[in-house]
């Protein structure tokens, strides 16, 4: 009966239904219902006529619009499925009946030619990051190709393959409505919402196996890169500021794990925290995983924005499940889109996109994307597979391959990465402040970093009752009616004087300086604070981008993570400028600290997963700009 209602569905063009496959199940949930577009994630139809409903949502990057982000608008429907029937099926009795011909391409290659592509990628660089507008950007093209059998054929056909060859992906998925198709297999639950508790699971690094398959030594090569350790990093500072929008408890890390999949392998950590919103809410302040965006958030739309040729479709989107719980409520579940073909009308895509940061080589990034493509199409049998080793082909390999995790060596390598970072992310961590500042309230001006939900969560912890403005909505009478203005970091370069935000940034530190109301100024506030105590800014000759200093701060070290571009700089021994004190590296005078009479400032990102010493040093700096 139930596989009947597969064929069913297959057979009929205006049917629409969705096949998840999840890591480690034996099954294939079969979900069907009517599907409704909607305009806002508010719109998903959780309840109708007064009862629960179980969705599907597929949720295009355009929604990012929603948080006040730009993208490009190609009209990409938020679809939604309404669920009539979700159903278990054997996967062994699925792979029996879907279809496994060979779909050829015709007129395959990319939209983008590799020329192209690395000009764009050289322009990123010197235009983006060398300015300061922020740490890594992922910029995207599609490999393109015609099919001449149709898009459902197509569609299962590739789910098959899939199911066959792939091993470790979250969901591996087909859905299949009128006019939008998309077959993957994904390695990231980008945001979960079960029984209270979030879930995000940042991912980074990709190890591509090697002919005969990843080895312990060919592992502990990778793992040892500092470049990769970094990378991933600064994507959990990333979405640590979305964990912290979401969780009264702000978020705490546990990891790093290995994501072992048939041709590569990712390092990732897992992120928990308690949350009471919406689903929907939680979904809306998560928008996009910043694997497939970059660092800052808000900024990496505007540089996709300004530099991909055309609109992104569900790429860098999400699948979402939304499941009725026993409270009343809806659980969620939500995978991004990567990895994942799509198909309309005979046309396949396939969008894969490249990391870039301060030291992409332009042609290494054009061989990255030509890498991820090359792996999506040989997961669902588009091209001859490669290298992977295919545990169906010999008869003598392991049912499950050993996972190179358990080698005392890898996971000791693993384990050694956390020695790095803030135990405050890493312990748990109390809703109830309790912290010396009790009573007094704070206002943090956000420079469009979102770094400043990480630090306001600090600042609570502290005991401070803190509230969050977008510098373009401060108002006067909200900077002078707290204890404590926070003015927060933000990407650009602090000396742009045609820059609204940046002179709203400043007013702000003028005014609260004026009244002599305390004041703390953080990154690149700190360099409009500088700036206005005539101390000179100057760009930096290596962008500090996800870095890990010891600094002196007032007579302590401090291990601080360092996110800039720009620096207030003074002369080697100087200690003091004016009415300020001076805390600058020995050596280059570069400042990464300031203090007077009721205020206080820092270079560095207290707030990152990497200050070590973070909340010392913040409860210090607060506590003088208080005093």
């Amino acid at each position: 009966m139930t596989l009947s209602r597969l064929a069913e569905l297959s057979a009929d063009p205006a049917a629409s239904f969705v096949l998840i496959a999840r890591d480690g199940a034996d099954t294939v949930e079969l979900l069907t219902g009517e599907v409704a577009d909607v305009d806002l994630l508010a719109d998903i139809p959780l309840t109708v006529d007064g009862a629960p409903r179980e969705v599907f949502s597929l949720v295009p990057y355009r929604q990012v619009r929603e948080r006040g982000f730009v993208a490009q608008d190609d009209g990409a429907p938020l679809r939604c499925i309404v669920v009539d029937e979700h159903l278990h099926l054997p996967a062994s009795a699925v792979l029996a009946a879907l279809p496994d011909d060979a779909v050829p391409l015709k007129d395959a290659g990319f939209d983008i030619a590799d020329e192209e592509y690395a000009a764009i990628v050289e322009r990123v660089i010197a235009d983006e990051i060398g300015r300061g507008e922020g740490a890594n950007f992922v910029i995207r093209r599609d490999f393109t190709a015609q099919i001449e059998v149709d898009d459902r054929t197509a569609a299962l056909t590739w789910f098959r393959a899939l199911l066959t060859h792939e091993r470790g992906a979250y969901w591996t998925f087909a859905i299949v409505t009128p006019g939008i198709m998309a077959v993957g297999a994904s390695p990231e639950a980008h945001v979960v919402a079960r029984d209270g508790i979030v879930t995000m699971n940042p991912i980074s690094g990709t190890f591509r196996h090697p002919a005969g398959g990843a080895t312990k030594e060919t592992l502990v090569e990778f793992l040892s890169s500092t470049k990769e350790t970094e990378e991933l990093f600064m994507v959990v500072d990333e979405e640590l500021k979305m964990m912290s929008a979401v969780c009264s408890d702000g978020g705490r890390i546990t990891g790093p794990h290995l994501k072992e999949m048939s041709r590569l392998t990712h390092t990732e950590y897992m992120l928990r925290g308690r949350s009471r919103l919406d689903p929907r809410d939680i979904l809306r302040e998560t928008m996009f995983a910043p694997t497939v965006t970059g660092s800052p958030m808000q900024n990496a739309c505007a540089v996709i924005r300004r530099h991909e040729t055309k609109p992104r479709g569900y790429y860098s989107g999400v699948a979402a499940l939304f499941t009725p719980n026993d409270e009343g409520g809806h659980d969620l579940d939500a995978p991004i889109l990567i990895r994942t073909a799509y198909l309309a009308d005979g046309a396949l895509s396939v969008p894969v996109g490249a990391t870039l940061v301060r030291h992409s080589d332009p042609y290494g990034e054009v061989s990255e994307t030509h890498g991820k493509a090359a792996g999506v199409l040989g997961a669902i049998g588009a091209i001859e597979r490669d290298h992977a080793v295919d545990e169906t082909a010999d008869p003598d390999a392991p049912a499950e391959p050993r996972s190179l995790a358990d080698d005392e060596t890898v996971a000791a390598l693993l384990a050694s990465r956390n020695a790095r970072l803030a135990e405050f992310w890493l312990n748990p961590q109390g809703e109830e402040p309790a912290g010396p500042f009790r009573g007094r309230s704070a206002l943090v001006v956000d420079a469009e970093d979102r770094f400043t939900t990480m630090l306001a969560h600090q600042l609570r912890h502290l005991g401070l009752d803190v509230s969050i403005s977008p510098w373009s909505a401060v108002t006067d009478a909200a900077i002078d009616a707290v204890d404590l203005v926070v003015a927060g970091p933000g990407p650009g370069d602090p000396r742009d004087g045609t820059s609204e935000r940046i002179t709203r940034m400043r007013e702000v530190v003028t005014r609260r300086r004026q009244a002599g109301a305390p004041l703390l100024a953080v990154c690149l506030s700190h360099q409009i604070l500088a700036d206005g105590l005539g101390i000179a800014l100057a760009p930096l000759d290596a962008p500090h981008q996800g870095l890990q200093k010891a600094v002196p701060v007032f007579g302590e070290d401090a291990s601080i993570g360092f996110y800039n571009t720009f620096t207030a700089r003074v002369e080697p021994g100087t200690t003091r400028v004016g009415e300020a004190e001076v805390s600058a590296d020995a050596a280059t005078g570069d400042v990464y600290a300031l203090r007077g009479e009721r205020f206080a400032s820092v270079q560095g990102h207290l707030e990152s997963i990497l200050s070590r010493d973070g909340i010392r040093t913040l409860e210090r700096l607060v506590a003088h700009a208080l005093g």
